[in-house]
């Protein structure tokens, strides 16, 4: 469960020329997955031809458009439950905290809600408390899913597997179909908007940090509650903000992953 974990937080990564390179391994290690059903493999093997196949700066551009200009479609698990609150904030702190206290460090310039980094991060816990946190967040995962399967758009292999995942979890509870039906119900952005943009990028960036940090303890259960939070109303124009502004997206989402192993 740990290799297929990585391997979709590998998939879900900005575009690399590294990334397209292990292709070949990749697809072999998709292969070698015992538990992962053959329609599951099939469609995540298709994803890694789908960005193998095409040129790096091609794919990198697809995946800002989708990914960061594309509030619905949004990478980053609190932006669906917490948008640009106060909440996000000390959410960051406590789930910072979580990755620390588990000997997980990332780099200051990383966000802790990014979900590849987040299953950087299960990939290095036991397969039940992987499984566990990966259902916390299943309302964020299905949305996701249905929102890419819409578009008919090859990253939805990778949101399909972790709903599976989420669902073998010995402690699965069916998300809110009221909670998912909120995030399904947030209209979608147009990521050409360049000026809804440019207002993002002047909003005060999300802080997080040992001066924001409470006094209650972190864990899975606080966790639990910051993910199952009821859906915000959404901006009519707001689309995710990225760290930087488009223009310096090849550093922006390339993290450096801690523990991150050759696949």
């Amino acid at each position: 469960m740990s290799r297929l974990i990585r391997i979709v937080s590998l998939l879900l990564s900005y575009p690399t020329a590294e990334l397209q390179a292990a292709a070949p391994d990749l697809r072999a290690a998709i292969a070698a997955e015992p538990t992962l059903a053959p329609d599951l493999a099939g469609n995540l093997a298709r994803l890694v031809d789908h960005i193998a196949g095409q040129d790096l700066y091609d794919a990198q551009e697809a995946y800002v458009l989708l990914f960061d200009r594309t509030r619905v479609l949004s990478l980053h698990l609190f932006e669906h439950v917490h948008g640009e609150s106060r909440d996000r904030g000390q959410a960051m702190v406590d789930l910072k905290d979580m990755y620390e206290a588990a000997g997980f460090v990332i780099a200051a310039r990383e966000l802790p809600d990014h979900l590849p980094l987040f299953l950087e991060y299960l990939s290095t816990r036991a397969p039940d408390e992987a499984a566990g946190l990966l259902d916390q967040i299943a309302h964020i995962t299905q949305a996701l899913h249905a929102r890419l399967v819409a578009r008919d758009n090859p990253y939805a292999a990778a949101l399909a597997v972790l709903v599976a995942l989420a669902a073998a979890s010995p402690a699965h509870t069916a998300p809110d179909p009221a909670v998912v039906a909120g995030l399904m119900a947030m209209p979608d952005d147009d990521p050409t908007d360049l000026e809804a943009l440019d207002r993002i990028w002047e909003e005060e960036a999300v802080m997080f940090g040992a001066a924001g940090a409470g006094t209650d303890s972190c864990g899975p259960d606080r966790l639990r509650r910051q993910l199952r939070a009821a859906a915000r109303p959404a901006p009519a124009t707001h689309a995710p903000a990225p760290a930087t502004p488009a223009s310096a997206a090849a550093t922006t989402h390339a993290p450096t992953m801690p523990s991150r192993e050759t696949v």
